[in-house]
């Protein structure tokens, strides 16, 4: 590497030694991706003229993460004045025996390897000084050969990426049918022909003629009971998953040394985020647990189902209602208080209504969760066999000048 490439760290950003000489843009870490690098919207740093010399880019330059995905590099390919930050690595080719496209295709080798873990530094976040990137030896043949194993796994990668991107575009469809009927099912039932009329209510709309509206405060009471042990099952709620045990997700955040004091809630309670409300983390509580006690727990009455519950207040749409209702200047700071909550106008269907309701979602939504494990199979070892030609074309194992 030493002698093929030489290696400089960017420049550190220091606000305080901005003296506005000579604003330029320049990229972060965040900026360099495997499939490019972005020029929008670039933040700006002072460049003294030496600094100008050290950090500026020429087409040809190849820019690598010292930090976050340890290796992942892209290719400067413009004329356009610009420079870098430390938290990325600057190589550019000493000789004319080496293709830039062809060592990015060997780091993105090396880093689905995991091969720069072990050279990382163990810091606060992990990093790859220059003095151990310099030292990274890798295969080097002629040039010609370069070119040709770029070529033929650029065709290869084409062709993959395009059925990727084909998977991809299926699992957004499928997303949007599912929640196209959740939505359809809990506001206007199963009946496509069934008689509507005019709720008053503007988020519900036209609602089932022979549906009940009702507000929240007859629906629910607040349940505001507190753990004297703390040792009960941990709940987290979110607008993406609801409310779930925090054994089942990977939740790294700070934990109080006790959860005395934290409220309990019942299989069925509605759990709300208070602060996070506004984005829809609310949803029912599947067991017996605990959750914050800056959270709001609410009691379903026998009114409403709880399955039912959960898909209602999990639509967007209702996100955005009781957001009218939260209390807070700025729309990340909005809190939705009991009293905001129990003016909120709900649909109420029938009970047996509901249970259909219940049924049909759980039934329509497992056959569309049955194709989206299948095309997440299928995305994943399509990107196996990516990285599995990569591999093979920077170590050798690949025929370049065998038909595609």
């Amino acid at each position: 590497m030493y002698a093929r490439y030489e290696v400089q760290l960017g420049k550190m950003l220091d606000e305080r030694q901005i003296t506005k000489r000579f604003l330029a843009p320049y990229l972060r870490n965040t900026d360099v991706q495997w499939d490019g690098i972005n020029v929008n919207d670039l933040p700006e740093m002072d460049f003294d003229d030496s600094e100008q010399e050290l950090y500026a880019l020429r087409p040809g330059d190849i820019l690598m993460c010292e930090g976050g995905e340890i290796g992942r590099c892209a290719i400067w390919d413009s004329d356009r004045r610009c420079f870098y930050q430390k938290a990325l690595h600057r190589l550019r080719p000493t000789t004319n025996k080496d293709d830039p496209r062809y060592f990015v295709l060997v780091m993105r080798a090396a880093v689905e390897a995991g091969l720069f873990s072990s050279r990382a530094s163990a810091a606060t976040i992990q990093h790859l000084p220059a003095e151990k990137l310099r030292v990274v030896r890798y295969p080097a043949p002629p040039i010609e050969e370069q070119r040709a194993i770029v070529d033929r796994v650029s065709r290869q990668t084409v062709r993959l990426d395009a059925l990727v991107a084909a998977k991809q575009r299926l699992l957004d469809l499928l997303a949007e049918k599912r929640k196209a009927i959740i939505a359809t099912a809990v506001s206007r039932g199963l009946d496509p022909k069934v008689k509507l009329r005019d709720s008053g209510v503007p988020w519900l709309g036209g609602l089932p003629a022979h549906w009940e509206i009702e507000r929240a405060r007859w629906l629910f009471r607040e349940r505001d009971v507190r753990s004297t042990t703390g040792e009960e099952e941990m709940l987290t709620v979110s607008h993406l998953t609801g409310v779930t045990p925090r054994s089942e997700k990977d939740v790294n955040m700070f934990e109080a040394e006790t959860n005395e004091g934290y409220k309990l809630c019942e299989p069925g309670d509605l759990v709300i985020n208070t602060l996070w409300a506004w984005m829809g983390a609310m949803g029912i509580a599947p067991v017996k647990g605990i959750v914050s006690p800056a959270y709001n727990v609410y009691e379903p009455g026998p009114r409403l189902a709880p399955a039912y519950i959960d898909a209602l207040v999990r639509l967007p749409v209702f996100a955005q209602e009781v957001t009218r209702y939260s209390k807070g200047v700025w729309s990340s700071r909005l809190r939705l208080y009991p009293e905001g909550f129990f003016e909120v106008y709900l649909p109420v269907p029938p009970q047996e209504e509901q249970r259909a309701i219940v049924e049909h979602i759980a039934r329509e939504t497992a056959k569309l969760d049955a194709v989206r494990a299948a095309t997440e199979r299928t995305i994943a070892l399509l990107r196996e066999r990516r990285s599995a030609l990569i591999a093979a074309a920077v170590t050798g194992q690949l025929d370049v000048g065998a038909a595609t």
